[in-house]
């Protein structure tokens, strides 16, 4: 028999727990863990074994390749969003000079964003969206890029420079 810890050839081994895991060791190896009983059963052997299992599906899925951009999502102003700006502002009421007051930007600044010539950065428009109660900002998960050829669901450099 074969002494699961250290290799060697043995007339014997004794079934014991080392480390949380039960192996057969030689006498010499025995000491180093606890003695589970004498016997050879398949049970000791199938409780180590599902242990193992474990390990090597979780160093699978360590060593596999990852597509990280296929469940990347970002956030994004939306399209529209100095039409939706001014729309908001006059159903509260407010002119430009008013707003912007409220808000603490200038006049300019907010006519640039609500006529699409200037995008707001994440802090104006987060103060934009508290003020007019609006949602500026959407979830878009970025997928995979059909190609244009007919190279199945890959983009070839081909395909880029056709685009």
């Amino acid at each position: 028999m074969l002494c699961e810890l250290c290799g060697k050839d043995v007339p014997f081994t004794r079934s014991v727990v080392i480390g949380g895991a039960r192996l057969e060791a030689c006498p010499e190896c025995a000491k180093f863990g606890e003695e589970k009983g004498s016997s050879h059963s398949e049970g000791s052997a199938g409780g180590n074994r599902t242990v193992i299992e474990q390990r090597l599906e979780r160093r699978q899925k360590r060593m596999g390749t990852k597509d990280v951009y296929a469940q990347a999502k970002t956030v994004e102003i939306i399209e529209d969003y100095g039409k939706v700006i001014r729309e908001a502002r006059q159903s509260k009421g407010m002119d430009l000079d008013q707003f912007s007051d409220s808000i603490n930007e200038k006049k300019g600044t907010i006519a640039k964003i609500e006529s699409n010539k200037l995008i707001p950065d994440d802090k104006l428009a987060k103060k934009i969206e508290r003020a007019l109660d609006i949602k500026l900002f959407d979830t878009v998960s970025a997928g995979l890029v059909q190609s244009a050829g007919g190279s199945g669901n890959k983009m070839t450099l081909g395909d880029f420079l056709k685009k």
